[in-house]
């Protein structure tokens, strides 16, 4: 069973604001990874949420196992990213 991508009102946001070719790749990458989050996704250490590379941007999310869902809290560059957090 294929998750259910959602997005935070934060996370929409920060695509809005990237070039829209990078947009595309993350959203690409994003949906790929749908049918099995954790072969894709990395855990944060001290922390319950999950990251993806995704060139120079990282992608912050939660993985719901029970519901199914996959949830992008936040997106950046690397640089910018985990201070935010």
């Amino acid at each position: 069973m294929d998750y259910v991508l959602k997005y935070s009102e934060e996370s929409v946001s920060q695509l809005d604001g990237i070039d829209k070719e990078t947009a595309r790749r993350i959203i690409r990458k994003l949906e790929s990874t749908l049918q099995d989050p954790f072969n894709f996704f990395e855990g944060l250490s001290g922390r319950p949420e999950y990251k993806l590379r995704v060139g120079d941007y990282r992608i912050i999310a939660n993985i719901d196992e029970r519901r199914h869902i996959l949830f992008v809290r936040s997106l950046g560059h690397r640089k910018n990213i985990y201070k935010r957090q």
